[in-house]
């Protein structure tokens, strides 16, 4: 099983904090995706022996797209692949496109799965992120998605300046009020480049403070677990039976496939990714030649990955695994970098049949029965980037 994922690069303006590849300018709006759909073409021998069982819009902003340029390019996707019967068929949406005959519209189409960047339910943050929707629009729009869409995830940012806890708590019951079955949420982020970095570095914006979004982390942990979400990798919260299969995908290690500008594409023992700008991109495809830069992936590579999005998620990493696919050496190195952090309460080795999650459709078990599984604790969970990359093989 394999996912395509397509990138939208357009966006109504740039949010404070993000550096994703994008444009704000639509002008080349009818060529892109008139591209969209000769790259779909061009790799489809990429997956031929595989079946695509989700199809991911994000970007960017998909939901700039009309029905019938999404419905273009999901025809591509069945025209050029072998789909199953009941693909996740997800779309990345802010709530200002999603107006009630959008979201009637959608719910009529192959979409069956939307991701809804609210961010925050309070005006002042959305200003302050500059984010292009407002308080009453990300409501209004949850208002309607709800009545049309079971399949809804949210993105929620904490550890925003002055955000008190009441705050922060607020935001997390007024989408269980909702009654939403995923949340995605991250601690706000600093990138170098991007208008937030710049703000900090004038004093203009007040700096990030790492206690203040531990503190919501916790929190965040401790209320998602009361309405029943599962923390299944560690900036998601799905109840049983949706957690998003895409993204699944990925911290599974399936193959998968980027379409557009500055996707990246996974198959194993490669990963490429294509050229970060709409023109050369364009251009590029228009001749029938990938702009992709290809790395080929070595043995070290794919461990130091596997352990990364493996203590990330529930599944945490198997010593097995290790063992059987990368040797006995590998093996020992682990278990000898993770003794500090497991004295330290951070890591724990669990026994997989003791650890198995029997809730979610999506089978938590990749190895044998009696397999030891390397995951990270509660304490940990908040540092996890940090204690994997001291796990790595340099």
């Amino acid at each position: 099983m394999s996912g395509i994922y397509i990138h939208i690069p357009f966006c109504k303006q740039a949010c404070y904090y993000c550096d994703f590849h994008f444009s704000t300018s639509l002008s080349k709006k009818d060529e892109l995706i008139n591209t969209l759909l000769i790259e779909l073409q061009l790799r489809k021998e990429e997956l031929k022996n595989q079946t695509i069982e989700t199809i991911y819009f994000g970007g960017g902003t998909p939901s700039l797209l009309m029905n019938e340029e999404l419905k273009l390019l999901i025809d591509a996707v069945y025209k050029n692949y072998q789909v199953v019967e009941n693909p996740e068929i997800t779309l990345e949406a802010n709530p200002d496109d999603l107006t009630t005959k959008r979201i009637n519209d959608l719910a009529a189409s192959q979409i069956n799965r939307l991701s809804i960047g609210i961010q925050s339910f309070f005006e002042d943050d959305l200003k302050s992120m500059n984010r292009a929707h407002n308080a009453t629009e990300a409501k209004k729009c949850l208002e309607e998605a709800t009545r049309y869409f079971d399949n809804i995830t949210i993105d929620l940012i904490y550890g925003i300046p002055n955000m008190s806890l009441d705050k922060w708590n607020q935001n997390l019951q007024i989408a269980f009020d909702f009654g939403v079955n995923h949340i995605s949420s991250y601690a706000l982020t600093v990138e170098p480049k991007t208008a937030l970095d710049s703000f900090i570095k004038k004093g203009t914006y007040p700096p990030i403070d790492e206690d203040l979004a531990l503190e919501h982390f916790n929190h965040l942990i401790a209320e998602t677990e009361k309405k029943g979400f599962i923390q299944y990798e560690i900036s998601n919260f799905g109840k049983p039976n949706y957690f998003s299969k895409h993204n699944t995908s990925y911290w599974k290690g399936k193959p998968y496939l980027g379409i557009g500008p500055s996707a990246h594409s996974f198959n194993n023992n490669q990963r490429s990714w294509n050229v970060s700008n709409n023109t050369k991109y364009i251009k590029s495809i228009q001749q029938n030649e990938l702009p992709s830069t290809v790395e080929t992936l070595s043995k070290k590579d794919r461990f130091n990955e596997y352990v990364m999005t493996g203590l990330r998620t529930i599944w945490g990493v198997s010593l097995n695994k290790i063992k059987e696919d990368f040797g006995v050496e590998y093996k020992e190195h682990l278990l000898t970098a993770s003794k500090e952090f497991i004295h330290q309460q951070l890591l724990v080795i669990a026994n997989e049949m003791k650890q198995s999650h029997s809730l979610e459709k999506i089978t938590l078990s990749q190895a044998p029965r009696n397999d030891e599984i390397l995951k990270a604790t509660q304490k940990g969970k908040f540092l996890i980037d940090g204690i994997s990359s001291s796990l790595f093989l340099i």
